[in-house]
């Protein structure tokens, strides 16, 4: 059965999706820009300073459902400019420094907001 997460750790959701759903075994984020719980769109930041309020509000959503880093399966990078992969990469390893989850990274034509950077993911929960 369809569980929503959500949490106020992470930007709440602002149109027609959850920050995450679970069936009880696997939970999917929804993409994570740089927006700070409070609002605070740093889309005139670095890749590096994105790229980390993105994965704090993945990590956020996490700790919600009761997983963390080691229980993500497959992450989506969606990047403004495919330029900004290694700025966006080391700042990435620090979060998944030991046995990285898969992981797609793509240009893409426009984000929301303007922002550079998007992250989702996919992660193991265990509910019973």
């Amino acid at each position: 059965m369809k569980r929503v997460i959500e949490t106020d750790e992470a930007p709440a959701a602002v149109g027609a999706y959850s920050q995450a759903t679970t069936n009880g075994s696997l939970l999917y984020t929804a993409g994570q820009i740089p927006l700070t719980p409070d609002g605070d769109l740093l889309d005139d930041e670095d890749i590096a300073t994105q790229t980390t309020q993105s994965l704090d509000n993945v990590m956020a959503i996490l700790a919600e459902a009761g997983a963390d880093a080691t229980d993500v399966l497959k992450t989506t990078v969606f990047l403004a400019d495919i330029d900004d992969f290694d700025e966006m990469n080391e700042t990435y390893a620090t979060y998944f420094d030991e046995e990285p989850p898969a992981r797609s990274a793509v240009e893409v034509g426009n984000l929301p907001k303007g922002v550079g950077v998007e992250i989702e993911a996919v992660a193991v929960v265990d509910e019973e």
